[in-house]
């Protein structure tokens, strides 16, 4: 028995306007784990496919594999000596039509305390939207790089600090071994913003339940933000078709409609709509472009991939953020 879908928020009234459906899914989701070396990135695929069309790329695709008659996974199809001339195939077939924003998880938690602790929080954190505050979150990404396992034990006692239950008090011994942290860094820099009774506040904020105050810890909201700017062109409004994904909630949807309108009266993200993958084929095939996209180096041509990739993605520029997970005896990656 399937249990009812989490999230979404379903548009109140039609739909009004040049409007473009989306179907998306994501990979690597590894919840406030940021900082497992499993999953250094998370991939969030979209693409504007109608129903046949996902049915008859998919269905190319199964030609010759046996794979699941349920889902099409990337880790089972990459397995399959023949995965290169397919996905070439599949990646052609998609231009144009797909879009995938990537996420290297340790540079999302800078940018979290960049905009979050350095700056007012809001729903546009990460995004686009505060892009005048990504010099300073890429200064500090590179040099904290540089700096050893301090810099691993600074990032790890950020999430301690802010990974805090609503309507629980923070917790002060946190907040020493985040700054004790911080000190250890080379001084200078970024962090020398840093301000023990700023940080408290905020603290105190989110554990007193401050709904304007994203979720720390949750990448997939600037993820799908991103998404529906890069379809929305500042033209049309976007309706989302989503894979089940509890982190997004009609609380924190709505939050990310009103930010994104950006003072004006309608706002790109017109409603999304939660649905079992296994019903939707546009999902089956956002899912399979978000896991290749993930596990993309060393199977084929990256230049294949490269013109769906956002240029907002949350990485450094100037280095491949994405990480091959350890080949197995036949020289293929694992699921």
């Amino acid at each position: 028995m399937r249990l009812p879908l989490q999230g979404g928020l379903p548009p109140v009234a039609g739909v009004a306007g040049a409007v473009v459906e989306i179907a998306c899914d994501e990979s690597g989701f590894s919840g406030t784990n940021l900082l497992d070396p499993a999953t250094p990135v998370i991939t969030h695929a979209s693409v504007d496919l109608h129903v046949g069309e996902a049915v008859d790329l998919i269905a190319t695709l199964r030609s010759g594999f046996r794979f699941s008659p349920n889902e099409f996974k990337s880790g089972q199809f990459l397995r399959n000596p023949k995965a290169g001339a397919a996905l070439e195939w599949c990646l052609a077939a998609l231009a144009g039509r797909a879009h995938v924003h990537l996420v290297d998880k340790e540079y999302f938690l800078v940018t979290r305390i960049v905009d979050l602790l350095l700056a007012e929080p809001s729903y546009a954190a990460g995004t686009r939207l505060t892009q005048d505050r990504r010099p300073a979150a890429l200064a500090l990404y590179r040099a904290g790089r540089s700096a050893g396992p301090d810099w691993r034990a600074f990032l790890a006692a950020f999430v301690e600090l802010v990974r805090i239950k609503r309507r629980r008090r923070p917790d002060r011994r946190a907040l020493d071994r985040f700054f004790h942290a911080r000190d250890a860094l080379a001084p200078g820099g970024v962090l020398d913003g840093l301000d023990r009774t700023r940080v408290w506040d905020f603290l105190t904020r989110l554990s007193d339940g401050d709904r304007s105050i994203p979720p720390p810890l949750e990448p997939m909201l600037p993820a799908l933000a991103e998404s529906v700017l890069f379809w929305s062109r500042g033209q049309r409004q976007v309706l989302v078709i989503h894979d089940e994904q509890s982190a997004l909630t009609a609380g924190r949807l709505r939050r990310l409609q009103q930010v994104l309108a950006d003072g004006a009266a309608v706002s790109p993200l017109a409603g999304l709509v939660m649905v079992d993958s296994r019903d939707d084929p546009r999902v089956q095939v956002a899912d399979l472009l978000a896991g290749v996209a993930r596990r993309l180096p060393g199977i084929i041509d990256d230049a294949l991939l490269r013109p769906l990739l956002s240029p907002t993605s949350l990485r450094d520029p100037e280095s491949d953020a994405r990480s091959t997970p350890a080949p197995d005896a036949t020289g293929r990656p694992p699921p």
